[in-house]
């Protein structure tokens, strides 16, 4: 069995002389606690020295990206040729695929090859003569910067750093701004506090700040260039009725240093803004178009980077962002968010609440695609992401005049299938039928015995009747018979409220003969005192009278 060893100085072959001692993993490092005794399992067969950091950066890149470099074909073809019936170890599968593919040679990776590699590396400087310890120490910190710069250097992620710094620096920049402002207007506002109110841009407020420094110098300062004429105005009869408090001279200067770094700071926002605007149009032009420069480079930078944000699928780039809320719902057991940080994204904040969620997935799905084209597509131009963002405008048109629709009520209402009911064939008797009196409404009733009545007050003359067929008698007799069970009804009723009327009558004179008797009682009592007892008089009820 052959060992192919890699060094920062070269490639070294090895032949196994004892190969039983690979079958002892665990005391295989007792075989190697000396050169000596290391000399006696392996036996160094050829070393394929490099000639300079160059060509071991070349095959250093190679072995990582599982290729095999000209060095290495050189040494194996040379051994090849010599013991082509020999197995090689080697320490990555990857690598023994692509040289039994290319070289015919079969390779073996396994756990006791892995602890045979490090035995040899323990003893590397006994087993390579002719390389001394300085000189592999050297030749591997070399190794090790110029491979560490060439990954720099060529790194796939190496513009995404940009967007992820300059994003950063914005945010940061944003919440410095608003620091200095508020405490801008705080701090001047001890002097002349109505300005505050009267300005509400900030950057306006600075640069009249700077420029007008006292106010008693509002009077004679021209802030043209930077308010309006009517504000202006309002400033200057503002100074003069101002009741803020006095302040010296060195605290104006101060004031001034502030607002000049105010000024200075927005300056270089808009600066930066636009290196940010650039940079995403020239890295992911489609995500910038989808959802703006800014929403698109906290994505990458939450991310970490555009390959890594390109690997997330739709659902997760939806709610990057809102982790603490999707963990918390999750724990709570309540509803998730349905947006993260795409929720600034301008096609989502133009949309209306009940639509958000549903936009914000849409927009999700289509900015994945957008940003895997941009990370992996060869193309650089915009037309995928302008295409879709024309078809999401088109749904949000659609959605926004349906629920319009809805409450107008002037659309289109969808078809709705009937329900379906079954209908049993098995016929059932109806009782209704034996009944001779059709059945009528209370309130038709009622209307039919009024009617009769003011009929029946009326003057009755006589009618000629004229011949009807059979039908039409045995139907008036059924409503005259109606009519008459209606009429002693309702004369029922009224003979029941007539007796409730006495009754309530009688109640009324039996209460007001008690108060009667209950005023002589006290009469009584005042005039005579305590002898008469008060229990000597009974009031009782007897069939309907009251006596006392």
């Amino acid at each position: 069995m052959l060992v192919l060893f890699e060094t920062a100085a070269g490639y070294a072959i090895f032949k196994v002389l004892n190969e039983s001692k690979l079958q002892q993993v665990d005391s295989l490092f007792k075989e190697f606690e000396t050169p000596e005794k290391a000399n006696k399992i392996v036996k160094l067969k050829h070393f394929e020295k490099f000639q300079d950091t160059t060509e071991a950066l070349a095959a250093a890149t190679a072995l990582t990206e599982g290729k095999i470099g000209k060095s290495l074909k050189k040494a194996l073809k040379k051994i090849v040729a010599k013991e082509a019936h020999e197995q090689l170890a080697i320490s990555d599968a990857k690598l023994g695929g692509v040289i039994k593919e290319k070289m015919n040679v079969s390779c073996v990776h396994s756990p006791a090859v892995a602890e045979l590699m490090r035995c040899i590396r323990s003893q590397m400087e006994g087993l390579i003569t002719g390389l001394p310890a300085k000189e592999i120490s050297a030749m591997s910190l070399g190794l090790a910067h110029s491979l560490s710069r060439y990954k720099l250097k060529f790194s796939p992620d190496k513009v995404d750093t940009m967007i992820v710094q300059a994003i950063s620096l914005l945010d940061d920049l944003d919440k410095e701004l608003n620091n200095y402002i508020m405490r801008c207007r705080e701090w001047y506002g001890w002097h002349f506090p109505e300005l505050g109110k009267i300005i509400t841009d900030n950057l306006a407020y600075c640069k009249g700040v700077r420029k007008i420094g006292d106010r008693t110098n509002v009077a004679t300062t021209d802030l043209s260039d930077i308010l309006p004429e009517e504000i202006e105005a309002e400033v200057k009869l503002a100074a003069e009725i101002s009741m803020g408090t006095e302040v010296s001279e060195q605290d104006i200067d101060n004031i001034r240093h502030l607002c000049d770094q105010v000024v200075e700071i927005t300056d270089y926002r808009a600066q930066l803004y636009d290196y940010l605007k650039n940079r995403m149009m020239a890295i992911a032009p489609n995500l910038t178009v989808m959802v703006g420069e800014l929403v698109g480079a906290r994505l990458i930078s939450h991310a970490g980077s555009l390959l890594n944000l390109a690997k997330h699928p739709a659902s997760t780039v939806q709610i990057l962002g809102a982790e603490k809320a999707l963990f918390r719902a999750l724990k709570t057991r309540k509803d998730t968010p349905k947006y993260g940080l795409i929720y600034h994204a301008s096609l989502v904040g133009q949309t209306t609440a009940k639509n958000k969620g549903k936009i914000s997935r849409m927009l999700a799905a289509k900015a994945a695609l957008a940003i895997r084209y941009d990370a992996l597509g060869e193309d650089t131009n915009a037309e995928m992401g302008t295409e879709n963002r024309a078809k999401l405008e088109a749904r949000l048109r659609m959605l926004e005049e349906k629920g319009i629709r809805r409450i107008s009520g002037t659309g289109k209402t969808m078809q709705r299938a009937d329900k379906y009911q079954h209908k049993s064939e098995v016929k059932v008797y109806d009782p209704s039928g034996d009944s001779t009196i059709p059945s009528t409404s209370k309130k038709r009733k009622f209307e039919e015995v009024e009617q009769q009545e003011e009929a029946s007050e009326e003057p009755v003359t006589p009618k000629v009747k004229a011949k009807k067929p059979k039908k039409e008698a045995v139907v008036e007799e059924e409503e005259e018979e109606v009519a008459v069970v209606e009429e002693e009804a309702h004369a029922e009723k009224k003979k029941k409220k007539k007796k409730k009327k006495v009754k309530e009558e009688e109640e009324a004179e039996y209460f007001n003969v008690c108060i009667t008797l209950l005023r002589i009682l006290h009469d009584i009592r005042a005039e005579c005192g305590d002898h008469i007892n008060r229990h000597s008089i009974f009031l009782y009820r007897e069939s309907g009278k009251d006596h006392v």
